[in-house]
């Protein structure tokens, strides 16, 4: 009897998804909870898992292809047949051995040939590109090293091995297009590393008489340009001679390399007026994208307000050892904002709103999307359920997802949801901003620069921490008099903290 293998359900928002990466072939035994495939969508990878012991009997869906949720890509037969299956891939290849004159490249022909595909994409994921290969071909990989990352709008996968063995060929290069479950390349499983070595030693005679200039990835292209480097002078280790990232920074990194770019530098006669074009990556195409939908379907409209922090400057100085040997973290603003925030929304349920249509809907949740700057772009993961964590729980949560997107670790549940969006352009030192709306929401906070400012308090003028607020909000939905109420509260909350503790 065989067991169907399932595109996962996907969320609402997701169209479809592509078949990243078969971690498996027809034929190939399986154990329970095995991954089996992952599925790329536009936010994550998910990854499907053999539901029982087995082997895989039909793989309908090829790496690449575009499936829907829940659709059927693959069989898994029952596991009596997959020690017949086995037997029988191991009685061909001693008969390939027992020649004398291949006697030699015996073991690396043992290996098994298991295809890397791309994971499992969200069904609003159409497609996505290889960011950076880890591995060459001919090189040893051993099980969970990852061998590439694999590039959506919002985060990057990892594809790991997941056995030991030698690295095939790439099918695809770095930063070609590919689809969910889509064959990228191979590793030979098993395969004696020493093997490989011989192997690429004897392949290293015919690339170098290759043009290297013709086999550049886009990557590596854009990495040249954006170095100004000559390729030519760069030799590549790559398979047929090409050019990898690691040639390029070894070429960056070699003593003899500048002096070398500087004598030719007098024969360009371009001089200082150089420029370089370098492609979007898909997150920042998205980026784009949503804001200037942003700017050109919503009423958008920002109200300003200005808070002093002085008090939570006091209660951080106060409590702040004490908090961090209770909790294991420091005490930050953030967690003071989200608070204060929280309480907002219960107050004003026209904020913690969005629009759907024609209808307006109200949430009785509080998820908080918090703005975090990554090495790929700007992300706005979402913290759950604020209004049920403390504030300990919630700098550790804002933590974790700034860990996480600084690594590229967000996973699709990270990015999903959120009804009201903080933004912190204090950090990098803005002292005031217009954000724009994150939607589907209806509004967004910005916080700013925190700077000493002369104010007047009861007459006299004293120096104080201030800091601007911005308030953005679809105007089709909230009126300025929720908006400035919903400001005001929080310039409440924060100047008073102790509001939050008494819910007053």
């Amino acid at each position: 009897m065989s067991t169907e293998i399932k595109v996962p359900v996907l969320p609402e928002s997701v169209a479809d998804a592509t078949v990243a990466t078969w971690h498996v072939s027809v034929g190939d035994k399986v154990s329970r909870d095995q991954n089996l495939v992952d599925i790329e969508t536009d936010k994550v990878v998910l990854e499907v898992v053999a539901p029982n012991d087995g082997v895989i009997t039909e793989i309908s869906q090829e790496e690449g292809a575009t499936v829907l949720g829940e659709q059927v890509i693959g069989l898994l037969g029952d596991a009596d047949a997959a020690p017949a299956s086995d037997d029988s891939a191991k009685e061909s290849a001693p008969a390939k051995s027992e020649d004398a004159p291949a006697a030699q490249s015996a073991p690396a022909s043992e290996g098994k040939e298991v295809d890397i595909k791309v994971p499992v994409l969200p069904e609003s994921v159409a497609d996505a590109t290889i960011a950076t290969w880890h591995v060459q071909p001919g090189e040893a990989v051993t099980r969970d090293q990852n061998l590439v990352d694999i590039e959506t709008d919002k985060v990057v996968l990892e594809v790991v091995a997941q056995e030991d063995g030698i690295m095939g060929e790439h099918i695809h290069a770095e930063g070609e297009t590919v689809l969910g479950e889509q064959v990228i390349g191979t590793v030979k499983a098993g395969a004696a590393p020493a093997k490989a070595e011989s192997k690429k030693e004897e392949a290293a005679p015919a690339s170098d008489s290759s043009d290297s200039s013709d086999v550049l990835t886009p990557s590596v292209r854009r990495l040249i340009a954006e170095k100004g480097l000559d390729a030519s002078k760069i030799k590549g280790t790559g398979k047929n001679g090409r050019v990898t990232k690691e040639d390029v920074d070894t070429f960056l990194k070699a003593p003899a390399a500048a002096p070398k770019a500087e004598a030719a530098a007098p024969a360009a006669p371009m001089g200082d007026r150089t420029q370089k074009r370098v492609p979007m990556t898909r997150l920042r195409k998205t980026i784009a994208n949503r804001l200037l939908e942003a700017k050109n379907s919503t009423a958008m409209l920002t109200t300003f307000n200005e808070v002093n922090m002085k008090p939570i400057m006091d209660l951080r100085k106060q409590y702040q050892e004490v908090f961090e040997k209770r909790h294991g973290i420091r005490l930050g603003f953030m967690s003071f904002y989200v608070k204060a925030v929280t309480e907002a929304l219960k107050r004003f349920p026209e904020v913690n709103a969005s629009i759907d249509g024609d209808d307006i809907v109200y949430h009785n949740y509080f998820d908080i999307s918090i703005a975090v700057s990554t090495p790929r772009g700007l992300v706005t993961p979402v913290l759950k359920d604020c209004d049920k964590l403390s504030v300990a729980e919630i700098e550790k949560g804002i933590r974790e997802l700034a860990l996480k997107g600084r690594d590229g670790k967000l996973t699709l549940d990270d990015m999903t949801g959120g009804n009201f969006t903080i933004t912190n352009g204090g950090v990098f030192g803005s002292l005031l901003s217009t954000p724009i709306i994150n939607l589907p929401q209806s509004s967004i906070l910005g916080m700013h620069k925190i700077q000493d400012r002369p104010m007047a308090v009861n007459g006299k003028v004293e120096i104080l921490p201030m800091m601007y607020l911005a308030l953005s909000y679809d105007h089709r939905q909230i009126d300025g008099k929720e908006s400035v109420g919903f400001l005001v509260t929080i310039k409440e909350l924060l100047e008073d903290p102790t509001r939050l503790l008494l819910d007053v």
